[in-house]
């Protein structure tokens, strides 16, 4: 599998909907078949994966966000674990 890159344009694939759920005081991945819950991190970096934003944009917004420098490796390797699990991620080329 390929990195991904800073100009990568990632979205969540048909069928999946991020949402947060108050009960569960988290934000959730849902799909057809389930629900995941996910942690604070990645429902930060899921909610920033609209199909427009690039990589680097999610990062410096992160960064930006929560006052803090060098997330660029842990927010790309959360996006590579994601797509190995094959969680129907869409990567879109740069424009």
């Amino acid at each position: 599998m390929s990195a991904i890159g800073p100009h990568a344009r990632p979205s969540l694939g048909r069928g999946f909907r991020l949402q947060w759920e108050p009960a569960q005081q988290a934000h959730v991945l849902l799909y057809p078949e389930g629900m995941v819950k996910l942690n604070g991190s990645a429902g930060e970096i899921l909610k920033r994966c609209d199909g427009a934003r690039t990589v680097g944009e999610i990062v410096n917004d992160l960064e930006t966000t929560f006052a803090t420098t060098g997330l660029a490796n842990d927010v790309t390797a959360f996006m590579s674990v994601a797509l190995e699990k094959r969680s129907r991620w869409q990567v879109r080329p740069p424009r």
